[in-house]
């Protein structure tokens, strides 16, 4: 079942959202509504997100993770636009109507989401070398306390790249977390060892010998780094 956004078709609320998604200003109510590119929504069960449109790629970040996911839209069926991650899986569904249905790893099947007011861009602050290291120990201890043993980060950086790869940092600690919930992926963080980050031409993460090699893009900003879906499969996969 995916739920669709019941009851806002003809609303204020409806019409900023389809302002947003699809650059449509339409009247309703006899005023026009315009939503900011960057807007907060918040679903059916209280999950609050912002939704930046601003930037080359559409940028999504739930309000209690420090992850922000880089959306690739693809056209469905009946005009709808689905937003999927660096994986194929679907994060948001957004119809011509006005509805928006976000999916979540408690709601796989979908909840709708409803305009909550305007936010902030989702941008990478630039680091200087001590806040680097500072966040790769922080990644580190993260990680090493979700796997029950020492996981070293380390990376090879340049001004230009420090800011990605920090953030791919978090990320990938967040992928080893979410792997420590379950049985298979607790026994497959038992190899892991390291994890280095460095800049490159693709965006890619793998695993060989007990390190994660995660390689950034700095030009592509927050696209320019694997979400923790990616990471985290590729740690899971049996060959490394």
């Amino acid at each position: 079942m995916v739920c669709a956004l019941v009851g806002f078709a003809g609303s204020a609320q409806a019409q900023s959202l389809r302002a947003v998604l699809f650059g449509e200003h339409g009247p309703s109510m006899g005023r026009d509504f315009s939503a900011p590119p960057v807007a907060r929504y918040v679903s059916e069960d209280g999950d609050v997100f912002t939704l930046d449109l601003t930037q080359g790629r559409p940028l999504l970040k739930f309000e209690n993770s420090p992850e922000v996911w880089a959306l690739q839209p693809q056209p469905a069926p009946r005009g709808d636009v689905i937003y999927k991650n660096d994986v194929g899986q679907p994060v948001l569904r957004a119809t011509r109507l006005g509805g928006v249905t976000v999916f979540t790893t408690h709601r796989p099947d979908g909840e709708a989401a409803a305009l909550a007011g305007g936010g902030a861009p989702l941008r990478l602050a630039p680091l200087g070398p001590q806040a680097l290291l500072e966040r790769l120990g922080q990644a580190s201890l993260r990680a090493s306390r979700a796997a029950k043993h020492v996981i070293l980060f380390d990376a090879e950086a340049t001004p230009a790249s420090s800011a990605v790869i920090a953030d791919a940092a978090t990320v990938a600690s967040v992928a080893v977390a979410r792997l420590s919930e379950h049985p298979q992926g607790r026994s497959r963080l038992a190899g892991l060892k390291r994890v280095f980050l460095e800049e490159g031409r693709r965006v890619a993460a793998t695993v060989q010998k007990g390190t994660l090699k995660i390689t950034v893009t700095p030009s592509q900003g927050l696209a320019g780094r694997p979400s923790s879906g990616r990471i985290a499969a590729a740690v899971a996969a049996p060959d490394r």
